[in-house]
C-alpha cells in the first residue's frame, strides 16, 4: 500500500474516533474539565505508539537533529490531543473560549475589500478550525473548505453531529460541478481553504526539501488556484498552549495575471515557497505537526 493510502486509512480514522469519544463528554463537561481527558489519551499514545509513535519520533528527530526525549514525545501527542478537543468548541462557534492572535490580518482584509475571493493553502500543522474564530474580527468573513471526497464525507459526518449548519461550507472534489462551486464561492468573496501537504489519491506530486530530506507534496491544490487565476495565501493556525492560538497569513502566490503558458512554472515556484514556509512554521511551533505517518516515504521512488 502506498504511504498516502496508509495515512488515509489510519490517521483520519484515529482522529474521528477520538472526536466521537470527546464529543459526548466535552460539550457537557466544558473545556476545562474535559482537558483532564487529554492526559490518559496522551499516555495511551505513549504506551501503545504503533506507527504513529514511530512517525512522531522520526519527525522530531529530523526537526531537532537528535532523538526526541520522552518529554518531547509527550508534548507532541498532548498538543495533538488538545487541538482535537478544541476542534469541538471551535466548530460549535465557542471561539470566546480562546485567545487568538492574528498575523497578516491586513492581507485578508485587503482581499475582502477588493471583493476578491482568495485561496488559503494550509496543512496538517496546528488547527485549520481556528480560522473560524476569525469571524470575531470580521463578521463578513466566510470560509469554504475544499476536500477530497473521503475526507469530505468524514468531516461532514462529524459536522452533522456537532454543527450541521457548517456542512454547506464543504466542497468535495471529484464532482462535475466542483470547479463551478469553487468559482462561485470565490466570486462571492469567500476564503476557499485547501490543505497542501497530503493527497489521498494518486495525483501528481513533486518533491521539495523539507526538514533535511526530500518529501513529496501534491500539485493539485496549487494547480486549482492557477486554473481559477486566484491569489493564494499561506495559512496556519498554531496551538500555543492553554487556550491560545496564532493565526498566520502570508502571501504565497498570485495566479490572477499568469497566462496558461506560464502556469506550470508558477505552480512549481509556489510549491517551493509552500514547503519552505511549512518548514519555518514547524520550527516555530514544533509540536503542531500532525502528519502521523512516514511523510518522507510518501510516493517514494
Amino acid at each position: 500500500m502506498k504511504a498516502n493510502a496508509v495515512w488515509a486509512n489510519r490517521a483520519e480514522r484515529g482522529s474521528t474516533f477520538w472526536l466521537g469519544v470527546m464529543r459526548h463528554l466535552a460539550l457537557r463537561l466544558g473545556r476545562r474539565p474535559a482537558r483532564a481527558l487529554l492526559y490518559p489519551i496522551t499516555l495511551y499514545f505513549l504506551l501503545f505508539p504503533g506507527p504513529a509513535g514511530a512517525a512522531s519520533r522520526d519527525y522530531l528527530a529530523r526537526l531537532f537533529g537528535r532523538p526526541a526525549s520522552l518529554a518531547e514525545r509527550w508534548r507532541h501527542f498532548f498538543c495533538f490531543a488538545s487541538t482535537v478537543l478544541d476542534r469541538l468548541y471551535l466548530l460549535n462557534e465557542r471561539d470566546d473560549l480562546f485567545e487568538i492572535e492574528i498575523e497578516g490580518r491586513e492581507l485578508v482584509e485587503e482581499a475582502m475589500a477588493r471583493g476578491d475571493g482568495v485561496f488559503l493553502l494550509g496543512s496538517h500543522l496546528g488547527s485549520f478550525e481556528a480560522l473560524r474564530a476569525a469571524g470575531r474580527w470580521n463578521s463578513e468573513l466566510r470560509v469554504t473548505l475544499v476536500m477530497y471526497p473521503d475526507n469530505a464525507r468524514q468531516i461532514q459526518a462529524t459536522l452533522a453531529a456537532i454543527n450541521p449548519s457548517l456542512q454547506e461550507a464543504i466542497i468535495p472534489l471529484g464532482h462535475l460541478d466542483s470547479m463551478l462551486a469553487m468559482k462561485t464561492r470565490l466570486e462571492a468573496g469567500d476564503l476557499v481553504g485547501m490543505l497542501g501537504d497530503r493527497s489521498p489519491q494518486q495525483e501528481a506530486m513533486a518533491k521539495r526539501p523539507f526538514l533535511g530530506a526530500d518529501a513529496a507534496f501534491p500539485l493539485g491544490p496549487l494547480r486549482l488556484a492557477a486554473v481559477l487565476r486566484r491569489p493564494v495565501l499561506f495559512m496556519t493556525g498554531l496551538y500555543l498552549g492553554g487556550n491560545r492560538y496564532r493565526l498566520h497569513f502570508s502571501e504565497l502566490a498570485d495566479f490572477s495575471a499568469v497566462e496558461r503558458g506560464g502556469r506550470e512554472a508558477a505552480v512549481q515556484g509556489a510549491l517551493t515557497n509552500y514547503a519552505a514556509r511549512l518548514e519555518q512554521q514547524c520550527r516555530t511551533a514544533p509540536y503542531n505537526w500532525f502528519n502521523f505517518y512516514d511523510f518522507w516515504a510518501d510516493h517514494a521512488d
